[in-house]
Parts: C-alpha cells; structure tokens; sequence
C-alpha cells in the first residue's frame, strides 16, 4: 500500500488521558518521523504535533483510537507525497 506524509494534531485537556495517548502513539511509532509535544499549564492543556510516514489506513485507525478518549481533539491533514 502506499504510504503518504501526515500531520496527527492532537490537544488533550484530560491530564488523565495522557497514559492512553503515550500508549497508543508508542505502538505506532514505527511510522513516526518526529512528534513535538507542548504543555500549556496556563490552559491545562497539552499539544502534540505528529509527523507519520504511513498508509492512509494506518493513520486513520491512529486517529480514530484517539479521538475515542475523552478529552482528547484530533485532526488529521495528510499529503499526496
């Protein structure tokens, strides 16, 4: 299957889901290229920025496991690379 470049932007303001996401961001991260991870204690939140090299399939199914968690945002954006 093809692979193409993503961009996984994730916002999580449940500090108890952050074992969950680390979780399942560590089982894919054979496909991963960088990840940028910013805390924003002002808002009680954190940012992490997710670059995958990866089947559309396989980001989808990333996606979807962490959008299931409450108190954790996803959106994807993904390049034809």
């Amino acid at each position: 299957m093809e692979k193409r470049i993503s961009v996984v932007n994730i916002i999580i303001e449940d500090s108890e889901a952050v074992s969950m996401v680390n979780e399942i961001l560590h089982s894919y991260g054979s496909y991963a290229i960088g990840r940028l991870g910013l805390p924003y204690a002002k808002k009680n939140l954190a940012v992490i920025c997710l670059v995958l090299d990866c089947p559309p399939s396989v980001c989808s199914a990333l996606s979807g496991k962490l959008g299931m968690i409450k108190g954790v945002m996803v959106k994807t954006m993904t390049a034809k690379v």
